[in-house]
């Protein structure tokens, strides 16, 4: 695939809480609250950002017969040049909420079962730990951000604040065409002053800046890569397709979060459909869009994204698939909670490339 370089022409085509001191919330509150119990007050609502399961005794059966995939209760999965994995090896970060959109830790190996081509697969690692990230900052500076890109440079540094001191970070703004404004470091500090002066203006190349992050991500350090979005979605100058993007995105082994500003009264068909194109490149990628309707919440959802990005499960098997033929594999896991709990979604990556040789 071609290299997407800034300064040449593309080919044609047209919610709170830091998570290190997150406070847990135990299986009786998680149960009160799946009853109607009364909701604590707002002040100390905005802690409560985890909730951390203790499993109940006896343990389940070990993982070895996985109930029946039923329709989506199959729930998608997450994290994968072309996303090729070692065959012997495939690694599925996931990350779990309750019906209130908190994080949910403290979930064992038996409650999750892994699925390749709705053949069951053998779950032979689990772990949940804060590793470092590389994580790339897609922030959009067109001319519809002009009364956002405030708040929006906050909710970034706020980000940078919260997340691993060992992350790394690069920055790509984008207007007309993206530019890389700050190449990898471990330092806020450089991209606060390479914030300080953002100015919004012009059209918006959305799509061009999420391939440009994509192929940056090719000289990463570590082995988990993110994307970060800070946009309200709209497209009107990309020379890249939204297929085009999709593709790429599915090629990759990089996480897409976005934090999108959306207007309910926008004037454009590119900002109205601005939602749905974050979403899907989002969701497809095994990340989330956080949609915010309220500038003031933008740090809060910063920090969510932080936490997310913390406390996510990282599921490993052997495909019983041996063949190296390059060919896309649907990935599916299904959570199984503990008993008493309420509905829980898994946020995952839906497959990979499997590899030549």
């Amino acid at each position: 695939m071609t290299s997407l370089n800034p300064f040449t022409k593309i080919h044609s085509s047209n919610s709170t809480g830091k998570a290190g001191v997150a406070t847990a919330v135990t299986l009786v509150f998680l149960l009160l609250a799946a009853l109607g119990a009364p909701r604590p007050a707002r002040a100390q609502e905005d802690q409560l950002n985890q909730v951390h399961v203790q499993p109940p005794a006896p343990k389940p059966a070990p993982n070895t017969a996985p109930p029946a995939v039923e329709g989506k209760q199959g729930l998608s999965a997450r994290p994968g040049e072309r996303y090729r994995v070692n065959v012997n090896l495939v690694l599925i970060p996931v990350t779990v909420t309750d019906p209130m959109d908190r994080l949910v830790t403290g979930l064992e190996k038996n409650n999750f079962y892994i699925y390749e081509d709705n053949h069951p697969q053998t779950i032979t690692s689990f772990s949940m730990q804060d590793a470092p990230v590389s994580i790339g900052i897609i922030f959009d500076m067109s001319g519809s951000m002009a009364d956002k890109i405030i708040r929006a440079r906050d909710s970034i540094l706020t980000f940078l604040k919260t997340s691993n001191p060992q992350d790394e970070y690069f920055v790509i703004a984008f207007n007309d065409r993206p530019q890389l404004i700050e190449d990898f470091t471990s330092s806020p500090e450089k991209i606060e002053s390479r914030l300080a002066n953002v100015k919004a203006g012009h059209r918006t190349a959305l799509l061009d800046a999420i391939y440009y992050g994509l192929d940056k991500m090719k000289q990463a350090k570590y082995e988990r890569k993110a994307l970060l979005v800070v946009s309200d979605g709209g497209d009107n100058r990309s020379r890249y397709t939204e297929n085009e993007i999709r593709e790429a995105v599915r090629e990759s082994d990089v996480q897409i979060f976005s934090i999108g500003i959306f207007d309910p009264e926008a004037a454009t068909p590119e900002e109205r459909l601005g939602p749905v194109l974050l979403y899907d490149i989002s969701e497809s990628s095994g990340g989330r869009l956080f949609k915010v309707d309220d500038l003031a919440e933008m740090g809060d959802v910063a920090e969510k994204i932080s936490a997310e990005l913390r406390n996510e499960y990282v599921l490993g098997y052997s495909p019983t698939n041996k063949k190296h033929n390059g060919k896309w594999r649907k990935v599916k896991v299904k959570l199984v909670p503990p008993p008493g709990l309420p509905q829980l979604t898994v946020h995952a990556r839906n497959g990979y490339y499997a590899p030549l040789q």
